[in-house]
């Protein structure tokens, strides 16, 4: 009954709110600065991308705005992907039938290209026509659509679903793996995408390559886990660690200890494994204030306190004061702040050149060393507090899957 009474109250109400939303609607539309040519042709990429690769709807996103990038992100996709297109395929498209087209086709797609150098972008004309050509290419084919596999279409759905919470600034991701599928299905050698997909943004972005791993990828990382425990004849005689050797951190007093030249100098252990072959992963609670992550050369000099990093044989990470992480390369990398993690997952692969550090919480990257490894690595590990103990955890334990539901990717 009261309800009823209300009626004429509610309706009105519900109104406004509509009107409320497009009026909002509209003011973010008018406030929106207009394209650079950059971004539209990224867009018609998409657009055509979504049309050669089966079932790559997520792309719909990036050509109907939804999805704008930075004109500088834009400018660099199309510069490192033309890079990629000319290694890889520009030779076979130079040879196809462009070169007989018709004098007025050209013209006309002359025209075109003049247009998309055009608004200062005139650098970028070269490249913009290189993956033109290779779309190009492909739609003139008897069979111009490509089917990615069921892996790829799996980690496109994790991309967007992440993407629509937030969690991923863009879908430039998702532009990449189809763009490795649809340069997979022309390969003679099949690789696995959702992998190659990693490797190569690890190796081309250094910091902070992927702000999310998708869960198959993930997955695939953990499959590498070791069991790490800690060599109590390496570490400083102020570290204490515990009796199963998974928790380390510094004594308020020195402990008895034999001198040897495996002992370090500074306040670091390394594990009782090294590893000269295959893929590795291990996962460590780390403190807030000081911490040292990473791998230890076999020839790496333990003794004294010479500086530890890549001139030495140390591959890590260090946080100090709680604020300043940074790898310890010659001179050393700061790392963004909001980098800083709880849990730090490091994962080592010795015939690929890559020792990779991510946030297990975010499953996020941190950084990447790519180097050609010649000799046996080992887990290394450093501590100055006295408070808390930096934990190296089971080889088991796995951070719980983020679907809101039954998990879609076991």
């Amino acid at each position: 009954m009261m309800k009823d009474c209300l009626q004429f109250l509610i309706e009105p109400a519900k109104k406004l709110k509509i009107r409320l939303k497009e009026s909002r609607k509209r003011v973010k539309l008018e406030k929106k600065e207009p394209l650079v040519e950059s971004q539209l042709f990224i867009m018609e990429l998409a657009r055509e991308l979504n049309r050669i690769c089966q079932r790559s709807n997520i792309l719909c996103h990036i050509w109907t705005s939804e999805d704008i990038w930075l004109a500088s992100v834009c400018r660099d996709f199309i510069v490192e992907w033309a890079g990629v297109l000319e290694k890889r395929v520009q030779p076979r498209i130079i040879l196809s039938d462009y070169q007989y087209e018709k004098p007025e086709k050209r013209d006309w797609k002359g025209h075109l290209l003049c247009m998309l150098e055009s608004g200062g972008e005139h650098d970028l004309g070269p490249h913009k026509r290189v993956i033109m050509d290779w779309t190009r290419e492909i739609k003139s084919r008897p069979k111009p659509t490509v089917w990615p596999g069921e892996p790829v279409l799996m980690m496109l759905d994790d991309l967007e679903f992440q993407w629509k919470r937030g969690r991923l600034p863009n879908l430039l991701p998702a532009m990449e793996l189809v763009m490795l599928a649809v340069l997979n299905a022309d390969s003679p050698t099949k690789e696995d995408v959702t992998k190659q997909w990693l490797v190569r943004k690890q190796s081309s972005q250094k910091i902070d390559a992927v702000r999310y791993i998708p869960h198959s990828v993930w997955n695939w990382i953990c499959d590498a886990a070791e069991e790490v425990t800690l060599d109590s004849d390496s570490a400083n005689p102020d570290l204490f660690i515990s009796s199963d050797e998974k928790r380390m951190r510094c004594g308020l007093e020195c402990r008895d200890a034999s001198h040897s030249w495996q002992r370090f100098g500074w306040w670091c252990a390394v594990g009782r494994e090294g590893y000269a072959c295959g893929r590795h992963y291990w996962e460590v609670e780390v403190g807030e204030r000081d911490w040292r992550l990473g791998v230890a050369k076999a020839s790496a000099v333990r003794q004294g306190f010479r500086s530890l990093n890549t001139d030495t044989g140390y591959l890590s990470l260090r946080l100090e004061r709680g604020t300043d992480l940074k790898a310890l390369t010659v001179p050393a990398i700061p790392l963004p702040q909001s980098l800083a993690p709880r849990k730090v997952g490091v994962y080592l692969d010795y015939e690929e050149g890559q020792l990779s550090f991510y946030d297990v919480e975010k499953r996020s990257h941190l950084y990447t060393y790519n180097e050609k490894f010649t000799e046996e690595l080992y887990p290394l590990f450093g501590t100055v507090e006295v408070v808390k103990d930096l934990v190296v955890r089971p080889a088991d334990i796995r951070q719980p899957c983020l679907c809101p539901g039954p998990c879609l990717w076991n």
